[in-house]
């Protein structure tokens, strides 16, 4: 599916668990995305792997995210859906704010558009984003020129912006489109 002359939409990945099923946090991730891909949300492509700290600090494990590119006909509340679902289908427990977890599923920024909260609604930008350089540092590989969509700041000075023990290290190459290469 092509994005055509549209704004891209991103989603951020996480996990710091293994999981019983994929185990690694990278593997559950690689999972999800492909189940992402099976439910009419197309990954075309993905951000470098991070290794990421805990936001805030804490002794809980570090992180491993991804931003993907999606391309789908569904709506940004739609989407968000698919995405709760597939957290669920993973064993997403949801408990206190920061808690470790075995996958997490954002969505980031749906093509620019800007919606506020409500019941089953998605919140767009994603309010907590620019703070956050496990988000922040992936996007910037797919779309070094992104500017947030209330603020219009870049990611670049969105990055510059962040307190130094937020650290976020690539291990692992971007992807090119599933279709094209490896997950």
């Amino acid at each position: 599916m092509d994005n055509g002359n549209r704004r891209p939409i991103f989603i951020g990945a996480g996990a710091n668990l293994p999981h019983p099923s994929y185990a690694s946090p990278r593997e559950t991730l690689q999972a999800a995305l492909l189940e992402l891909d099976r439910r009419q949300a197309h990954v075309l492509r993905y951000s470098h792997w991070y290794r990421t700290a805990p936001v805030p600090a804490s002794d809980q494990p570090w992180y491993v995210n991804v931003v993907g590119e999606v391309a789908t006909s569904l709506g940004a509340d739609e989407l968000l859906a698919v995405l709760h679902e597939i957290e669920d289908l993973f064993g997403r427990v949801r408990s206190v704010p920061n808690a470790a977890r075995l996958i997490d599923l954002d969505l980031l920024d749906y093509r620019g558009e800007i919606a506020r909260p409500g019941p089953s609604r998605a919140t767009l930008p994603h309010p907590r984003m620019t703070g956050r350089a496990f988000v922040l540092r992936p996007l910037a590989d797919l779309a070094p020129d992104w500017r947030h969509p209330v603020s219009g700041a870049s990611v670049r000075d969105l990055l510059k912006a962040l307190p130094p023990d937020q650290i976020a290290e690539p291990f692992e190459p971007a992807g090119l489109p599933f279709g094209q290469g490896r997950v």
